[in-house]
């Protein structure tokens, strides 16, 4: 389907109210939230939300702006991959979120440390996180891809945890680095690429000389971290499925 269709036919042509024209319109959305936006609009987008990230990388909103807007070759090709996988291919299928409402956190709480679904748990409430802060696409022009970049945000703690890495901005900017590898999103690039200007010179040195060239190794070794069901293997350990997606144990 095509998100934007002509309203250049006159209003009164057939004597509809403007209440039955306002919810005609409703259907030019592709999915709930949706906003049809043009390719110059998009790059308004673009350009304005990579300078409010720049300028704050803790604006998220404007990081999920520049994603949604610049994404349109990463997104056909994470698609592509989960497509042409079980696992991946199932989770389109299904469209699992991650979400407070979907998650038993006092089974996850209670489930041995080390394994995916505690872990995961402990690194929410260590760093005082929630997965329903992530926000739904708006401006992605396709309603699978919509859901493919939703996954990719709730998925993005999974990879913290995985990672063993902080919410600090150097843990922020190491995640960055194996995203970028891993999924080609031009967002990932942009926090990889200039994360690094808020660091001290300490934490640039360890970031230069020994994390990103193992999230650099970690990103080219692993397979594609959204053909992984992670709501099916809460009970697998870190350890165990670290070594099944092919990241490297942490420095």
């Amino acid at each position: 389907g095509r998100a934007c269709l002509s309203h250049t036919e006159p209003r009164a042509r057939d004597g509809r109210s403007g209440e039955e024209e306002e919810e005609e319109e409703g259907c030019y959305q592709l999915y709930p939230g949706h906003i049809p936006t043009s390719p110059l609009q998009k790059a308004l987008l673009a350009a304005g939300s990579a300078f409010m990230a720049l300028y704050d990388p803790y604006r998220h909103d404007m990081v999920a702006v520049f994603g949604e807007t610049t994404g349109c070759l990463a997104l056909p090709n994470l698609r592509d991959k989960m497509k042409h996988h079980p696992e991946g291919y199932r989770i389109l299928q299904e469209r699992p979120r991650i979400r407070l409402s979907t998650l038993d956190m006092a089974r996850l709480r209670g489930l041995p440390d080390g394994s995916l679904g505690r872990e995961y748990v402990r690194f929410l409430e260590d760093n005082k996180v929630s997965p329903d802060t992530r926000m739904p696409p708006k401006f992605v022009d396709d309603e699978e891809l919509a859901y493919v970049i939703q996954r990719y945000r709730e998925v993005h703690d999974m990879m913290h945890t995985l990672l063993g890495m902080p919410t600090n901005m150097l843990g922020e900017v190491v995640v960055k680095w194996f995203e970028a590898i891993q999924t080609g999103l031009p967002m990932c690039v942009l926090g990889a690429a200039f994360g690094p200007v808020h660091l001290s010179a300490r934490k640039l040195q360890v970031l230069a000389t020994e994390l990103v060239p193992w999230a650099i190794r970690s990103g080219r070794n692993a397979s594609c971290i959204l053909n992984v069901y992670y709501e099916q293997r809460w009970e697998q350990s870190v350890e165990s499925l670290r070594e099944e997606i092919g990241i490297f144990p942490p420095p």
